[in-house]
């Protein structure tokens, strides 16, 4: 297959970590695969190697938080013609929505000797508050496996198979005991989206919410269950400010713990 027939695929970073492009990279024997499939045209983690637009599939990391990036989106919309966001950053906000609860002037008078110089957003957001999302990956980080086969629909003209269930579905299928039910400890598992494997309740902790709401998230049951487990307003509300803070189920939860 030439160059000229394959697919040509940019990745884009805004305010994030890495650490979803880096998922990409850890695809390990499936990158190979994937690098024959498609060509990658924009990847600055991977290749100092700019192939000029437009682009058939963009991966778009990270959240907007300056008024460069929320300009910059718009260039990156126009030049995709497929744009998924991935991982937590780019479709709920991102651990650094926390500042969207506050005042981030206050943040900025404590971190910065000059705050002077730093021009920010009063909000971190997701890519879909600027311009239209084709597909949302989620994940803090994202699972590669999830990236794969999205990849593989996208080049098939098919429906990626991402689950949008609960982490619970995950822990049943792995034999995990409830952690909630048997020993009181808070999770966001049956309102969070599958994906990670259902990582910290085998480690006998409850889920953080790495991936996200699931589909049609119940979170006022979830919290009514948290306060007979004893748990305060503050700590509810904490549990829903997280990697996903800023996402629309999570946000409101927390909200209404608020004082």
């Amino acid at each position: 297959m030439t160059n000229k027939l394959r697919p040509k695929l940019a990745v884009w970073k805004f305010a994030s970590c890495d650490g979803c492009q880096l998922s990409l990279l850890d695809c390990e024997d499936e990158l190979l695969a994937i690098a024959e499939a498609i060509e990658i045209a924009n990847f600055p983690e991977a290749s100092r190697r700019v192939l000029k637009g437009p682009y058939d599939i963009s991966l778009v990391e990270g959240s907007i938080t300056t008024a460069h990036d929320a300009e910059r989106i718009h260039k990156v919309r126009r030049s995709s013609k497929l744009l998924v966001t991935i991982g937590s950053c780019a479709t709920g906000g991102g651990i650094q929505a926390l500042r969207n609860f506050k005042d981030v002037k206050d943040f900025v008078s404590l971190v910065y000797a000059n705050p002077e110089y730093i021009k920010t957003l009063s909000k971190s957001t997701p890519i879909s508050d600027h311009v239209a999302v084709d597909f949302e990956l989620r994940g803090c980080p994202i699972n590669k496996y999830h990236l794969v086969e999205l990849i593989s629909a996208l080049l098939n003209n098919r429906k990626p198979n991402i689950p949008t269930y609960s982490t619970c579905i995950e822990c049943k299928r792995k034999g995990i005991v409830c952690v909630m039910v048997a020993k009181g400890i808070p999770c966001l598992g049956p309102v969070t989206q599958a994906g990670c494997g259902a990582l910290c309740p085998s480690y006998n902790r409850g889920c953080f919410g790495c991936f996200g709401p699931k589909e049609t998230p119940n979170t006022e049951s979830l919290g009514k269950l948290w306060e007979q487990l004893n748990n305060t307003d503050e700590e509810i509300m904490r549990a829903f400010r997280s990697f996903n803070a800023y996402a629309e189920p999570f946000r409101k939860a927390s909200e209404s713990y608020e004082k």
